[in-house]
């Protein structure tokens, strides 16, 4: 499949409409970062929980758009991670397998980027790939990203991750 032209990727903030998107992402395939598939009731919270995100201004999840797919091939976002101290922003992406390998992925994150950096965030973007995810962590270099060292993660169903502190100035 071809690459595709970064400007033609748009992002759309997340909305009532998009259930159906984050149904779809919820195959093995794209949740096995997450712990695994979900239940629908489980995914239905979590979509009212992306609902809720730029109304409470703890983040903005957005469906990824390419012509031809206004339905979206994927989401990504921003959140505050609630368990710091100090304010500090992660992301994250998911784009379906049948789009994947066109660059859909690094648009859309260098999108979210100028997006957070017109709105005025300062400090320093997080995306914490696993380790072991060659995909991901090549999108964080394709969208700027460098690498600030690895973590742990306990809280994810999987059990204990080891995952890369990717950053990028905002």
């Amino acid at each position: 499949m071809a690459t595709i032209d970064p400007t033609v990727v748009e992002l759309h903030p997340y909305s009532e409409s998009d259930l159906d998107l984050l149904r779809r992402a919820n195959r093995p395939e794209l949740m096995d970062q997450m712990g695994g598939v979900e239940d629908d009731a489980a995914v239905v919270k979590r979509h009212e929980r992306y609902l809720r995100l730029p109304v409470d201004g703890s983040g903005q999840q957005f469906r990824v758009t390419i012509p031809g797919h206004p339905e979206g091939v994927g989401m990504v976002g921003w959140w505050v991670q609630s368990d710091r101290a100090i304010r500090t922003l992660e992301c994250g992406w998911s784009i379906e397998p049948e789009s994947r390998g066109r660059g859909i992925a690094p648009a859309a994150t260098l999108a979210l980027i100028h997006s957070l950096r017109e709105r005025g965030e300062g400090g320093v973007l997080h995306a914490y790939p696993r380790v072991d995810n060659a995909a991901s962590n090549a999108v964080c270099r394709k969208a700027g990203f460098s690498l600030a060292g690895t973590v742990t993660d306990p809280s994810v169903g999987a059990g204990v991750l080891v995952l890369n502190d990717c950053v990028v100035k905002l």
